[in-house]
């Protein structure tokens, strides 16, 4: 802190070029808060208490191959389940077929597998009792303004009714709302009946997409779903049997790796930042170096003149990021706000920040090392005599 004032003025001599390269580390790390706040959303998915007690038994072929209606009596004598429901994805859209509606068909007892989502006791009751009725998450409702009572029209992507029509009309007779952040994005789902759905359609068959299994105790979670695998080994419908946060990554991944996806940006992202700031610290330095030779003459010592150059590049960086983690803290949470939960995404707490600061101090000491070192071996004749 006694050098402060001096590695201030050094840092904004050329005050146009530090403010420009200021706002390229801004920019880049509020990118960096954005897209590590989507990835550790993923990586949470599943992780309530709740989601500790819940297995998903999917095909082990491809989460789109579906499973007999009849493992699931199987699936419930295993030795450990505690209950097993079941569920189909519609593939829904409201009003045009590109504004995709997350919406599943599920078994009358799928929402008792979901503590963590609440449903009041009428809607529940009123849901059990119609055929056609459907369940939808608050912030959808409120995006559609959609409300209990409302006769809703659903396309089906990829299932027509058996008169060919892929129109499909459904009645809102009640809203869930997430009562843990992991299951935030049932706030923006429809649930159907599938027994409804399974006789609408004339393509399922009987069949349905995966099995939501309850265990008793959480520590036989493994053995469960071994014992629950073994069902259908050797057969045209094996299983795959994982934890619900395992089972919604596997799913992720098959649409897409979000975790190379943002380390690949970000990879771009910073490799581009090194050069900037490098290049800005180059010139920074080269354009003092008679001044840093007065500094030795005067009796600052060699690496005196290390620390000093070290610290502006590492100041330059915790300036631009602080900035850059703090804009996307506000960011993120608007986002949360406006998307209810669709997109699965983290705050940006204490665990983003401490691995955004630790990025500072390190791309700011890599890109201060070399013009820190040629400061350091300046010969002062040399430097005066503007060799």
């Amino acid at each position: 802190m006694k050098y402060l004032h001096l590695i201030w003025a050094a840092l904004f001599r050329r005050k146009t070029r530090t403010i420009l390269t200021l706002v390229s580390i801004v920019a880049a790390f509020l990118l960096f808060g954005m897209l590590d706040a989507v990835r550790s959303g993923f990586d949470q998915a599943g992780q309530s208490a709740n989601g500790a007690q819940r297995l998903r038994v999917g095909s082990k072929l491809s989460f789109i191959q579906p499973l007999p209606q009849g493992l699931g009596g199987q699936i419930g004598q295993v030795p450990g389940v505690a209950s097993v429901a079941y569920a189909n994805w519609f593939g829904g859209a409201y009003q045009d077929p590109h504004n995709q509606v997350f919406s599943f068909a599920v078994s009358d007892n799928y929402l008792d597998e979901y503590p963590d989502v609440e449903v009041n006791a009428q809607a529940r009751k009123q849901f059990d009792a119609t055929r056609t009725g459907v369940i939808v998450g608050e912030q959808l409702a409120k995006r559609f303004g959609w409300k209990v009572g409302d006769q809703v029209p659903l396309q089906s992507t990829i299932f027509p009714q058996r008169d060919g029509s892929k129109n499909w009309k459904f009645d809102v007779v009640g809203v869930m709302h997430a009562k843990d952040k992991s299951a935030a994005w049932y706030d923006q789902v429809v649930l159907m009946h599938w027994k409804y759905f399974d006789d609408s359609t004339p393509y399922n068959h009987g069949s349905v997409g995966w099995y939501v299994v309850r265990v008793g105790d959480v520590n036989q979670a493994d053995h469960i779903a071994r014992s629950i695998d073994a069902l259908s080994a050797n057969s045209d419908h094996e299983t795959r049997t994982q934890t619900e946060q395992a089972a919604s990554a596997a799913w992720l991944k098959q649409l897409a790796d979000i975790g190379l996806i943002v380390g690949s940006i970000m990879g771009a992202v910073f490799f581009t930042l090194v050069l900037l700031s490098g290049n800005t610290m180059m010139q920074a330095v080269r354009e003092r170096t008679s001044e840093l030779a007065v500094m030795k003459t005067i009796g600052f010592s060699s690496r005196s003149v290390l620390a000093l150059v070290l610290s502006e590049s590492v100041l330059l960086l915790l300036l631009g990021g602080v900035v850059g983690l703090v804009l996307a803290t506000f960011a993120v949470g608007g986002m949360q706000a406006a998307m209810g939960g669709g997109v699965p995404m983290s705050s940006v707490g204490a665990p983003i920040w401490t691995r955004g600061v630790l990025l500072m101090v390190a791309i700011g000491l890599l890109v201060g090392l070399l013009p820190a070192w040629r400061a350091m071996r300046l010969n002062i004749v040399d430097a005066l005599a503007g060799r």
